[in-house]
């Protein structure tokens, strides 16, 4: 008996979503990026997916000089990217901040955790993505997230 693996189409047209520019913005774009996690059926650690899309969207809105921020979500040719538009000037700088520090450390999650990330001047901005490469097996996911927050495995 032959089995085959899901076909999966090679590019999904990206979501913009634009997200109010306030304290349930975190919130609704890892709600967003889970929801199309699924609907996609990608094979991405939907936790990390949202932890690393939390730690863009706080970001943009702690710079964040307008109203809304845009959050883009698109999986193409193995990979799901998930970029935050945001007005500031600002460019991304990942700090070695202490571990009982409450802030300053989610950019070196995003590099420890993201197959690969980085910035982009907008004519509005800036954007800050990250990209996921599709995995065969996802537990392996959780315990990168587990390691880099600092927890021992058990």
């Amino acid at each position: 008996m032959e089995t085959m693996a899901p076909i999966r189409p090679a590019l999904e047209r990206p979501r913009r979503i634009a997200l109010p520019s306030g304290p349930t913005a975190a919130s609704e774009a890892r709600s967003q990026v889970q929801a199309y996690v699924y609907a996609w059926d990608v094979p991405v650690d939907s936790p990390v997916a949202a932890l690393l899309t939390s730690e863009l969207v706080t970001n943009a809105i702690k710079h964040e000089t307008g109203e809304t921020v845009m959050l883009v979500i698109s999986c193409t040719w193995g990979q799901l990217r998930v970029d935050v538009h945001d007005t500031s000037p600002s460019i991304p700088v990942p700090i070695d901040a202490p571990v009982e520090a409450e802030a300053g450390r989610g950019l070196m999650l995003v590099s420890s955790l993201a197959t690969d990330w980085g910035w982009y001047r907008t004519s509005a901005g800036k954007a800050v993505y990250f990209m996921l490469e599709f995995q065969s097996e996802l537990d392996g996911g959780r315990d990168q997230l587990l390691r880099a927050s600092g927890h021992r495995l058990r």
